[in-house]
């Protein structure tokens, strides 16, 4: 059996499980304590030299780093739903969406760069919700248009594509950090008719394993 090595509350880790889920995929879960710094020790490393979450190990050994490269790795051994599109333009509009959370907005709000802003600068718990927030925002900002002139329940595709389970983990992280979601009303509505759907709830942060209080969402 496939082992997804990740964090409950990881955006990342979020992303690939409900891929997995998407897609009916059994899988071993195994929690890496990002607050007790478990990633940085030596079992994590040999399987992540960045010491991040998630890792993909696969049956054979093998381990597969990097969230939408697992994604795309799952897409394409694992049957089920298409996640991403075949269509090269179609393809092109999801991924590129996809990547403007993976890569633009979620990587300036995670853990260990809000610990570098309290390491290095001082910055406060106050500071660290307001950095994280305004890029957030920035971020969904540029992407409410699209949803708002989209065709479909979804931002380009009639089922949840990669694009829904990148949005959802910041959607999640969003309102964690204190954005006002109000303002982007067609994400949101996305949002909710994903997160109404059984994969994304089993995928939910408040459903695994390593969560505090898990089965609540009131953490």
């Amino acid at each position: 059996m496939i082992k997804l090595y990740g964090y409950w509350r990881s955006s990342a880790s979020y992303r690939v499980r409900i891929a997995l889920a998407l897609k009916g995929a059994a899988y071993q879960y195994i929690p890496i304590d990002l607050k007790k710094n478990v990633h940085r020790g030596e079992d994590h490393l040999a399987r992540n030299f960045q010491g991040y979450v998630p890792v993909l190990e696969l049956e054979d050994g093998t381990t597969l780093t990097q969230s939408l490269a697992i994604i795309d790795y799952i897409e394409n051994t694992i049957s089920g739903p298409a996640l991403i599109p075949e269509e090269p333009k179609l393809r092109a509009k999801v991924l590129s969406a996809a990547m403007v959370i993976a890569a633009d907005i979620a990587p300036i709000q995670n853990l260990s760069l809000l610990q570098k802003l309290t390491a290095d600068f001082g910055a406060d718990e106050a500071d660290r919700r307001r950095w994280a927030a305004q890029w957030i925002a920035r971020g969904l900002a540029a992407l409410e248009p699209l949803a708002d002139q989209r065709s479909s329940d979804n931002l380009y595709t009639q089922i949840p594509s990669v694009f829904e389970a990148c949005l959802i983990p910041q959607i999640y992280n969003a309102r964690r950090f204190g954005v006002e979601m109000k303002q982007f009303p067609a994400l949101t509505a996305i949002g909710e008719r994903c997160q109404a759907l059984q994969p994304f709830i089993d995928a939910a942060p408040e459903a695994q394993i390593d969560a505090p209080f898990q089965g609540s969402a009131n953490r």
